[in-house]
């Protein structure tokens, strides 16, 4: 297999991310019947089929999806090698598409990304806010944001905070009208708000003391499949939540809620940045690497 013309892998992967041929032929000023033969003439290159075409959808074959993250990191690789002789200096600059949690997403990692485009404006960023858990083998994601054990080893995963827990807490209005736990025993006589992913409900608590584990099944008139819910829902006065510190730093910091039962630890859920392949830790995803690193040892000053 040899790919003739590098124009034909840029129309393929401008193709995949646009998910139609008049969107790469718009981002590229051409017509759709030349970006259609590029495909062609590409995939008569590979001897593969790339899209399975219709006349009203266009989706990648599963040859197409494994190709795409090495298409895009051999186009950015040459872009920026070609940068960094012209220039002398090394580049921090392209697209990235970044898969994060809902409530850190928007209560944390939404300022943290300003203040690095700030830096380098020359980076462009497309957010996937979720908690399912991407598939970076299949969707459009270069790198996410995850919390706790990676099922997947041969995930490349950077540690941003292997030390963050999980922290009791409630506003004040709540505790004012139903009293503050002062151990997790007490967690039983409580309203708790739970998370819950596909069928698996976050409902058994534990806890951590001189050795000692405490393990509390909780229950509560609330769950939800999106963590910034169950915050909202704790900042309003409905019940306590068990959330990432990170999550809720803010909140704590801010008094609008109250840490419970201090003397008491919560699970560790450490924090990853990660992504599919080695050959995609770029020096832009390097930096921004570092960057969310001081950012959540710089939120995690008053936990340590």
């Amino acid at each position: 297999m040899k790919i003739k013309n590098l124009n034909d892998l840029e129309v393929f992967v401008l193709t995949a991310e646009s998910g139609s041929l008049s969107g790469a032929a718009r981002e590229m000023n051409t017509s759709p019947a030349s970006t259609s033969a590029s495909l062609k003439r590409l995939e008569t290159d590979l001897g593969l089929m790339l899209f399975v075409r219709s006349t009203r959808s266009l989706r990648l074959t599963p040859e197409g999806q494994r190709l795409l993250p090495a298409a895009k990191l051999a186009l950015q690789e040459l872009q920026d090698a070609l940068e960094e002789l012209s220039t002398g200096k090394q580049v921090i600059r392209g697209h990235l598409q970044i898969s994060i949690p809902s409530d850190l997403g928007r209560n944390q990692v939404l300022s943290w990304l300003d203040a690095f485009q700030n830096e380098h404006p020359e980076v462009t960023i497309r957010l996937h806010l979720s908690d399912s858990i991407t598939d970076l083998y299949r969707q459009p994601v270069d790198v996410a944001i995850r919390y706790g054990d990676l099922p997947d080893s041969n995930l490349i995963a950077l540690p941003l905070l292997p030390q963050n827990r999980r922290v009791l807490c409630a506003a004040p209005t709540y505790l004012t009208k139903y009293g503050q736990p002062t151990s997790p025993h007490e967690l039983a006589q409580h309203n708790c708000l739970r998370f819950h992913l596909d069928d698996s409900v976050h409902e058994q608590w534990h806890f951590y003391r001189d050795g000692q584990t405490v393990s509390v099944i909780v229950k509560g008139n609330r769950r939800a499949n999106d963590g910034d819910a169950v915050h909202r829902w704790a900042l309003t006065g409905q019940g306590i939540a068990y959330k990432s510190f990170l999550d809720v730093a803010p909140s704590l910091r801010s008094g609008e809620l109250v840490r419970l039962c201090q003397d008491w630890e919560g699970e560790t859920t450490p924090l990853w940045l990660v992504c599919a392949d080695r050959r995609q830790l770029s020096p832009t995803v390097v930096r921004l690497r570092e960057h969310l690193q001081q950012c959540c040892l710089s939120a995690a000053r008053m936990m340590l």
